[in-house]
Order: structure tokens, then sequence, then C-alpha cells
């Protein structure tokens, strides 16, 4: 499977945030992080802005939301034209059928895991995602360090996904640079979230190429 690259926007220039996407036209998609001040301690944007930015974006929507009661919200995204819309497993009172909404409005669905929660319960949900998305950072700001202990649960989520025979992506969202893509890869996520590894650098595509290539001949080895 395909090593994608999503740059986070949340480390980009808010003032400027057509151009911002611009920058990252060589990336598969533009990672999306909506945070409401409730289920995490940070607001951002939300669903005007989403509509807003679908309109210009030279790349799909990766729509992360880090939002209380997404049951009610998540569907709204998928019918804005995001191509994914991820909601926490925390949040969620009925994650299954919100999955199933979202897949109804043309959305993906994911959805996500805080480092602390455990993958064992959803193991027999995968085939209702489309996408597993392992925090490897408590939610909410970005520029965090990679936490290294997310690692075993992201090699049990591959080990999963491989042994159910599913086409389920499997991403990674946190600290995510060169420095660090390279074990994700490692033990198992095919779908790099990088914010400031992307926005900080000078050559946004020369940055998201390397992180590709770092992945992909991670994954090769």
């Amino acid at each position: 499977m395909a090593i994608q690259v999503n740059p986070s926007i949340l480390s980009a220039d808010f003032a400027n945030l057509q151009a911002e996407l611009a920058r990252i036209s060589t990336a598969d998609a533009a990672h999306v992080d909506v945070m409401d001040g409730h289920f995490v301690p940070n607001l951002t944007l939300g669903l005007p802005v989403v509509e807003a930015l679908q309109a210009v974006s030279p790349v799909p929507l990766d729509c992360h939301l880090m939002i209380e009661a997404p049951d009610r919200w998540a569907p709204a995204y998928a019918e804005a034209g995001a191509a994914g819309v991820t909601f926490h497993a925390e949040a969620a009172a009925a994650p299954v059928k919100l999955a199933r909404e979202i897949r109804r409005a043309g959305g993906r669905a994911g959805l996500a895991l805080r480092p602390a929660t455990p993958l064992e319960p959803f193991v027999d949900l995968l085939g209702e995602f489309d996408m597993l998305l392992v925090m490897t950072v408590e939610p909410g700001f970005g520029g965090q360090s990679f936490l290294d202990v997310t690692l075993p649960k992201l090699r049990r989520a591959r080990r999963a996904v491989d042994a159910s025979g599913l086409d389920v992506r499997l991403q990674v969202d946190g600290g995510v640079s060169a420095a660090t893509i390279e074990r994700a890869a490692e033990a198992g996520a095919d779908v790099f979230v990088a914010g400031s590894a992307v926005y900080g650098a000078d050559d946004a595509a020369a940055a998201i190429a390397q992180l590709r290539e770092l992945a992909t001949a991670a994954c090769a080895h």
C-alpha cells in the first residue's frame, strides 16, 4: 500500500490558508484539525472554514475532528466534500452508526485513538472504518514530541489490520518528522500527518518528498 503524507495545516499561516494549501500541492491530502475547545483545550476552525478550503484546495481534505458530540457534527464535514472524516473513539456515542453515516455522505470514515486509549475494544469493528488513527501525541496542540510509547499499539494495529484482510489505512499524527517517521513506518503506519516538519521547511514540496522517501524505505525494510 502506497505511503501517504498529509501535512497538517495547524502549522500553516492561518491568515493565508489558500496560499498555504498551494504550498503542499504534492501531498496526498491536507490534514485539517478541527478543535472545539472542549474535547481538547484548543480552538481552531469549523465547518464554514472547511467548506471554504474545500473550494480552493489542490489536494483532498482529511478532517480530524477533536470535538465533543461528533455523532452530531461529523457527517456534515463529509457532506461538505471532505475526502476523509476522522472522529475520536473517546467522544463518539455510537461509532459504528457514525462511521456508516460518514460513508453514506461520501467520505471515508476514520477512528482516532488517543495515546492511552486501548486498541483492543475496536479490533472487531475495523471493517466499519477506512482508517485507524493512532495518535502519537496527546491531541490538541501542534509541535509536540513524538511518543515512542505508542509504537507497541501501532504494531498491534498493523497485525490486526493485516490479519483482517481489510483495506484499512493506519495513520499516525503527532511529532512526525524526518527523525521519527521511519520508526512509525517500521511499526506499521502508512499514512503520516506532519505539521511543522513540512510547514516549517523552506521548501514544503522537498520536505514532503523526503518524508515519503524515508517512510517508503522503512516499510520496505
